[in-house]
């Protein structure tokens, strides 16, 4: 029995924590999550009560859980930094890249005392950051500073950072978009701040019209509201739209004249799945335009969790925080000293994906055969899934360009909704849990995200390995048809 009710006579009860904490919600790892998690666990000993031998997470873009393979030589240079003796043993040279020894050895020299264990400067590791600053320099074609660079435990820890930072009541307001990863909203609400929402426009691929901006801009300050900073994130979650280099400048322009700082969240950026788009960090397009550092403030957020790499319990990434006076970096420099320092691991991995290894590295090869089968699968896998949810009844689905997701609307019968609103619940996530209970199936409900009232939405990620998709279209295909008969007007 649990100590929650209110028969309890401990201090801790819901009437007396932070009302912040009650208005978080984080929907990937919700109530049907907890649902499937229960139905694992009885599969175990219940296997003949299910109609399904398996739950198949589709909820959460965490690639290595559902059977991706680390890339090697990021996986050679992490262990033989994190047991520095393999280094002095001769048959090391048999069983590791050469490039990965004189790595390992280059990172080692950086960290005082070769001492992983031990905490790092606040930002990060000099030298490590030195290696994510000449990474953004390559890929932008313009310069980067280490000393802008901040290593975190993945992009979340950034993400909170530019938070707590830039919200100081419930009138400082953010741009987000919906749908939205709702670790934003759950961010804002942690820091008792207002989410000004603005809608991608799922007519037109999820597009980001700057008319609907500064509609959402004038109506928060209208309403007293002093909106701080835009967030975007691109390629999307969980809508999979890559924006338009023109686009991005329009965007650039608007934070610009409305003296908002651009909070980009460009953490799936090496997955872009369609020959006609491309992924332009904003700090580029920025640049491009011939805007420095005093012209606009932008926090660009990347992360070891998502690309081809998929290492999300690795914990790594950083932020890059341009334009912000000396005194206020002293501040974020402050908020991330209180945390010590990000983990070592997380931070040699951060660098390593920014520095992969040459054409004429010893691993240069087989990572390139590694890196290009997981993306080339991984579009496989989209154009798959996103054809056949094209073909159910009722719903539209928009073409995944990047990212991990699809994110489908389905036009649910007035039946179905009706059933719903009797369980008290979304009428996207009643459809979601009576197919995680017939399939095994994992989804997200498309009102953990936001979406335009009265429509309907699920999220599902591209991840299952490419000898299970055709299992998750049968199995998702004879669902939809038999609920839509059911409810069917």
């Amino acid at each position: 029995m649990s100590a929650s009710d209110s028969t309890s006579s401990l201090p801790v009860t819901l009437d007396s924590i932070n009302p912040k904490v009650l208005k978080c919600e984080y929907a990937v790892r919700g109530e049907i999550v907890n649902i499937a998690q229960r139905l694992q666990e009885d599969l175990k000993t219940n296997k003949d009560a299910y109609p399904f031998d398996e739950i198949i997470y589709c909820n959460i873009g965490n690639p290595q859980s559902l059977g991706q393979q680390p890339i090697t030589f990021f996986r050679e240079v992490l262990a033989l930094c994190s047991h520095t003796a393999l280094l002095d043993e001769s048959a090391t040279h048999g069983l590791f890249s050469s490039d990965s020894i004189a790595r390992a050895w280059k990172i080692l020299d950086q960290i005082p005392g070769k001492a992983t264990g031990a905490y790092s400067h606040s930002q990060g590791i000099k030298g490590l950051r030195d290696a994510i600053a000449a990474g953004i320099e390559a890929r932008d074609g313009f310069p980067a500073d280490p000393n802008d660079i901040f290593m975190t435990d993945g992009a979340s820890p950034g993400v909170h950072m530019m938070m707590q930072l830039l919200i100081s009541s419930e009138k400082d307001g953010i741009l987000c978009p919906i749908p939205q990863y709702p670790l934003y909203s759950a961010s804002i609400a942690l820091h008792g701040g207002s989410l000004v929402p603005y809608y991608l426009d799922e007519a037109s691929g999820w597009g980001l019209e700057i008319s609907e901006l500064k509609k959402q801009l004038e109506d928060a300050r209208s309403k007293g509201i002093t909106v701080r900073a835009l967030a975007v994130i691109n390629p999307g979650n969980p809508t999979g739209q890559v924006l338009a280099e023109e686009n991005q400048r329009d965007i650039v322009n608007f934070c610009k004249q409305e003296g908002l700082v651009i909070l980009a969240d460009e953490v799936y950026q090496e997955n872009v799945y369609v020959p006609d788009k491309k992924f332009h960090s904003f700090k580029k397009v920025a640049r491009s335009m011939g805007l420095g550092e005093k012209d606009i403030a932008l926090v660009s957020f990347q992360s070891v969790s998502k690309g081809y790499y998929g290492e999300c319990g690795k914990r790594g990434g950083y932020m890059e925080v341009t334009g912000f006076t000396s005194d206020v970096r002293e501040q974020i420099y402050k908020v991330a000293s209180v945390n010590l320092c990000s983990n070592i691991s997380g931070q040699i991995l951060a660098s390593l994906i920014m520095s992969p290894p040459k054409p004429g590295d010893d691993s240069y090869e087989s990572y390139i055969a590694e890196k290009d089968g997981i993306l080339s699968s991984l579009a496989k896998r989209a154009k798959t899934l996103e054809e056949a949810l094209k073909k159910l009844e009722g719903v539209t689905c928009n073409r995944a360009e990047g990212a991990m997701y699809l994110y489908p609307c389905i036009n649910l019968p007035p039946k179905a909704i009706a059933a719903a609103e009797a369980a008290k619940t979304a009428a996207d996530a009643f459809y979601c849990k009576r197919l995680l209970n017939a399939t095994g199936i994992v989804l997200v409900p498309g009102s953990g995200f936001g979406q335009v009232p009265g429509t309907w939405h699920f999220r599902c990620t591209i991840l299952p390995q490419e000898d299970k998709i055709p299992a998750i279209v049968n199995r998702l295909t004879e669902f939809h048809k038999s609920f839509m008969d059911e409810f069917r007007n």
